[in-house]
């Protein structure tokens, strides 16, 4: 029911969801009222794979999070949580309200035994691929030990998902050098030094898109204002490239001719294909799929949990961060 389109974006992403992995189920947890018109429309109806669970509230998108936890339990949001620690679903996503989900799901699932505070954790494009960046919104002061947690969560998360043995991880700072950076950021590296995590030092703000890292670890405040940033630039370059192509009729014929060019460089950076953040730490796959997606983006955070689930996530953390804390008998 949340994000900036409700019901009109996520009921047809559910459905082409169906059609894309017949092994999923899904559940569609909201009013009622709303949901049915909508699979109407899509010529669909609830099946033995798509079910709709009644909530009668909402969180509105400018709600404040412990407002929400406190008056709102009969909610989307909060139904959809209780579901997966039922057992009744094995993941929730959700584009709705971000300080909500991660209040509601920290309540209602807890975090993993050593994991103080989970983290928002999504994957951009990269000149060689694409990087796995944390924390991107969910804690805006950490200390650093919740870096080195962060980083533990992220290096599991790339090597369960993508079989990569050995993660790359790399601390956002202002500098490469050992004597850059506050407090924290150092604290947090010399613990990276000492764990099992292939740490492979600092790395500035242009670095997250080079490639040289498969994690990228910093406080929620940056990378939120990181993760911005990036996209304020995607949409002013689109905009620039289209009113020079527009410019006169050479212009417009030379940018008919170079179409499958633009349209190749515009799937391999479009945003939508990277939608879905997982909250890492939770005893629970939860997915936060961005406010504004549409159809094509929201699908993509289905994808994102089903592929969570498939891989066992929170268990891997479970299991791994323990012995990733520890090395040569430091703790």
């Amino acid at each position: 029911m949340g994000g900036d389109h409700g019901p009109g974006v996520t009921v047809p992403a559910a459905l082409a969801a169906l059609r894309r992995h017949a092994s999923i189920k899904l559940i569609l947890v909201g009013q009622r009222d709303a949901l049915v018109p909508e699979l109407q429309k899509q010529r669909a109806g609830e099946s033995e794979r798509l079910s709709i669970h009644h909530a009668s509230q909402l969180v509105g998108m400018d709600e404040p999070p412990a407002q929400a936890l406190r008056t709102k339990k009969d909610s989307s949001m909060r139904v959809a949580i209780n579901l997966v620690k039922t057992g009744g679903a094995q993941a929730c996503v959700s584009a709705g309200n971000t300080g909500a989900l991660m209040a509601t799901a920290r309540f209602v699932l807890k975090t993993l035994p050593g994991i103080d505070r989970p983290a928002i954790i999504a994957t951009l494009p990269t000149i060689q691929g694409h990087v796995h960046v944390l924390d991107l919104g969910a804690n805006v002061d950490c200390t650093a030990e919740q870096l080195l947690q962060f980083a533990i969560m992220g290096s599991i998360l790339v090597s369960s998902i993508e079989d990569n043995p050995s993660p790359r991880v790399g601390l956002l700072n202002i500098g490469e050098e050992d004597i850059k950076g506050n407090e924290t950021v150092k604290g947090a590296a010399e613990l990276l030094r000492n764990s099992k995590v292939n740490y492979c030092g600092y790395v500035e703000g242009d670095a997250i898109y080079t490639g040289d890292m498969d994690v990228v670890i910093c406080d929620g405040f940056v990378g939120n204002v990181a993760l911005k940033t990036s996209e304020g630039l995607a949409k002013m370059i689109t905009h620039f490239m289209r009113q020079e192509f527009r410019r006169n009729i050479l212009t417009k014929v030379a940018g008919l001719v170079s179409l499958p060019v633009l349209k190749s460089f515009h799937r391999r950076v479009d945003p939508r294909r990277y939608n879905g953040a997982s909250l890492a730490g939770l005893n629970g796959v939860v997915i936060k799929s961005h406010g504004g997606a549409d159809t094509l983006a929201f699908r993509y955070a289905i994808e994102e949990a089903l592929n969570e689930v498939t891989k066992h996530f929170p268990e891997q953390i479970n299991e791994k961060l323990e012995s990733m804390l520890v090395k040569e008998g430091v703790t």
